[in-house]
């Protein structure tokens, strides 16, 4: 399988129907985006789960459009909410898959859960559970989701509390999780399997607009998100195209910074 680097991330080049197959054999997949490369320049923790993951999929048409641009162009948007649906319909009739629902509000998870077995037409999505705020701090919050998850038997868990958070609650629980194999980070998707959050209209999503459609949606919650990261994102593209950028986590640029600091600690001495 290809990959493309975006930035700090090594994208899959892979197309839907090759990850849903891959998808037999478990793993993490992740979906990057703008908002996620941005993070991914601050938050080294948050880089180290996107380099253990074992799928990092394209999420974003501005994605396409960059890589494009780089010369090294992503076949196919994966997004989590296409991809869901996508892993649903084509295990609908796999009797080892089965769904725990990880994420949203208290009942919407409840009524995705409902929506997705009427249309497989059986008891696919096998139980939920709806967080509370500031859950992956509390270690007894998290113990009790992990013996949730374990209880039902679920074979894959659908994580929707968004990023980093989600990405980095698996990384830290994944090995108590037994009987799960693959793990899907899916931020806003059980709301839109829900219902009570609509997704953009396909057209917008085609053409690159399904952020602009989102932040009109939630401007309060998304702005930031979508117009403060939007410059330095350009910005750092900018410099890869023309072989300028450097990760902030490689071994070479922590050296160059760890010598930096080293020289202002003996000035400071002097």
């Amino acid at each position: 399988m290809t990959q493309v680097q975006l930035l700090n991330v090594n994208i899959n080049n892979v197309a839907m129907s090759e990850l849903l197959e891959k998808l037999q054999s478990g793993g993490l997949v992740v979906t990057p985006n703008v908002d996620h490369l941005m993070k991914l320049q601050r938050d080294r923790d948050f880089y180290g789960v996107y380099q253990d993951a074992e799928y990092r999929v394209c999420d974003s048409k501005i994605l396409m459009y960059v890589s494009h641009f780089l010369g090294t162009p992503i076949q196919e948007k994966i997004s989590g909410s296409d991809l869901f649906p996508a892993f649903y319909a084509h295990y609908r009739n796999d009797e080892r898959i089965k769904i725990f629902l990880l994420g949203a509000q208290e009942g919407i998870a409840e009524t995705a859960r409902r929506n997705i077995n009427s249309k497989v037409g059986r008891n696919m999505i096998i139980d939920t559970y709806s967080p509370p705020f500031g859950f992956e701090k509390d270690e007894q919050e998290c113990q009790k989701i992990i013996d949730l998850i374990n209880s039902s038997d679920a074979t894959v868990l659908a994580i929707g509390v968004g990023a980093p958070k989600q990405e980095m609650w698996v990384a830290k629980h994944r090995k108590s999780l037994h009987k799960v194999k693959i793990f899907l980070a899916i931020g806003a998707t059980i709301n839109f399997e829900a219902g009570n959050i609509k997704r953009s209209p396909k057209w917008m999503s085609e053409v690159g607009l399904e952020w602009l459609y989102r932040l009109l949606s939630e401007p309060k919650r998304l702005w930031k998100r979508y117009l403060m990261d939007s410059i330095p994102f350009i910005y750092l593209v900018c410099k890869q195209r023309f072989q300028l950028y450097r990760n902030p986590w490689s071994k070479a640029k922590r050296s160059q910074t760890n010598n930096i600091l080293s020289v202002v600690r003996g000035l400071k001495k002097m």
